[in-house]
């Protein structure tokens, strides 16, 4: 038998997220393209400068419906027309709208690049917006709106939003409208949106796959290079200012077997210096499985099947117009709703008392920044990220840098951060569940005035 020596391991390569080429095309379209070998699922991002905030007064969900019809039909297709010539290229486009603007997603086989790259600006370039269409779509968004406030985890979310924020914010209210503005919708209101806000020069393309032998420059010359239109006017972005005053809203669900919690504030967005140190420490606070509130919460106690803590932009830019919800999530039975609050706090108030460990530390650093080249293994992921930077006036370079600063970050300052984060004395809780049996409960610890509104 012939034995064959152990294959040596080779040496270790470090990583780093891709850097892409920015340009721009002769129309003012903003163009990031970022050649990845081996990935021959192309993924197009592209950001449109259409923010929630530029909703008309009492047309909320304009945006999100806009977003809709962009592929509900073209001057050249119709709805079912167009969504037959996507599927026959292999490709989906999907869009949406939040805070900072609407995004258009598309990802397509390479070998089907050039079609498809035409069937996006399209969309984006002479959407129809029948009145049929957006009438449905209008339809649609009014059959939704009931199923999501029925959902416990939406309800927190849209109750919170409305304590932190001023009550003439657009943040205070559903990023996808209420019934009430949603009913008002017609094409004419959403053809008038897009008019005023979606442009080529104010847009940014991002374009991520293998793109060996092909021509991106000549595609995208006969695609999204001949959509027109004019520079438009930049808007100034209103400082986002937040209620932050400790407090509990019980929202009444009678008979409720579980109580849904979102405890939340507003804090530093991704501009700010203290950023790499906060996503470190709140992920030690609750990133994981592993982390402080599931070790008490979900393993000690056995209250839940698990409480996460998270930083998530809602908006973000320099000189204090951007913003992030810095929030714990999670549901409990309602029985045990006073005494798992309870522990929460403890868990921060002995969080403050005595910091992270090193440990601790150094578990987050390998998963947050172990984990990267897996998580982007996928052009989309990529490209969604670069994006996220484009909508979020980040330089091309910060994820990249946001690693390095990760890995830099020592354990007292991911503890300050997270502690700076997650004040006891400054978070406003809501409650989803049955306020007859834990109202009382939670007011007899004393973490804030309790109101209860209906549900």
């Amino acid at each position: 038998m012939e034995f064959h020596p152990r294959p040596e391991a080779g040496t270790a390569r470090p990583w780093a997220f891709p850097a892409p080429e920015r340009g721009r095309l002769d129309n003012g379209l903003t163009l990031l393209r970022c050649h990845r070998p081996g990935q021959q699922v192309v993924a197009v991002e592209v950001f449109l400068a259409a923010p929630l905030e530029a909703e008309p007064e009492g047309l909320d969900g304009v945006a999100t419906l806009m977003a809709r019809a962009l592929s509900e039909g073209t001057d050249k297709h119709s709805a079912e027309e167009f969504a037959a010539e996507l599927e026959r290229c292999g490709a989906t486009l999907d869009a949406h709208a939040d805070h900072p603007g609407v995004r258009v997603s598309l990802e397509v086989p390479v070998s089907r690049l050039a079609k498809a790259l035409g069937l996006l600006a399209e969309a984006l370039r002479a959407p129809a917006f029948s009145d049929g269409e957006v009438e449905r779509l209008v339809g649609n968004r009014l059959d939704e709106i009931p199923h999501e406030s029925a959902n416990p985890a939406r309800r927190a979310a849209k109750q919170l939003s409305k304590e932190l924020f001023p009550a003439d914010s657009r943040m205070s209210r559903p990023r996808q409208g209420t019934e009430e503005t949603v009913a008002r919708i017609d094409s004419a209101a959403v053809r008038a949106f897009y008019e005023a806000h979606v442009r080529p020069a104010t847009a940014t393309a991002v374009v991520v796959g293998d793109l060996t032998g092909v021509d991106l420059d000549a595609l995208l010359a006969d695609t999204l290079g001949a959509w027109t239109g004019d520079p438009g006017a930049s808007r100034p972005v209103p400082a986002v200012t937040a209620d932050d005053r400790g407090r509990v809203v019980v929202v009444d669900r009678p008979g409720a077997v579980q109580t849904q919690l979102l405890i939340g504030r507003v804090g530093a967005d991704r501009h700010d210096r203290v950023w790499p140190a906060q996503v470190l420490g709140t992920y030690c606070l609750g990133g994981t499985l592993t982390s402080r509130l599931d070790r008490v919460l979900r393993e000690e106690k056995g209250y839940t099947y698990g409480v996460r803590a998270f930083g998530q932009v809602l908006r973000s830019g320099p000189d204090g117009a951007g913003a992030s919800l810095l929030a714990i999530s999670g549901s409990v039975d309602t029985p045990n709703t006073g005494p798992a609050l309870a522990d929460l706090w403890q868990v921060l108030r002995t969080l403050a008392e005595g910091g992270l460990t090193d440990a601790e530390r150094d578990v987050a650093v390998q998963n947050l920044v172990g984990v990267a080249p897996l998580k982007y293994e996928t052009a989309a992921s990529v490209a969604a990220t670069l994006a996220d930077q484009v909508e979020q006036h980040l330089p091309d370079d910060f994820q990249a840098q946001l690693y390095a600063r990760l890995a830099e970050t020592g354990t007292v300052e991911a503890t300050a951060a997270v502690v700076s984060a997650f004040p006891v004395d400054r978070l406003v809780t809501v409650l989803v569940g049955d306020a007859a049996q834990i109202a009382e409960p939670v007011r007899a610890l004393g973490i804030g005035e309790v109101t209860v509104v209906t549900g």
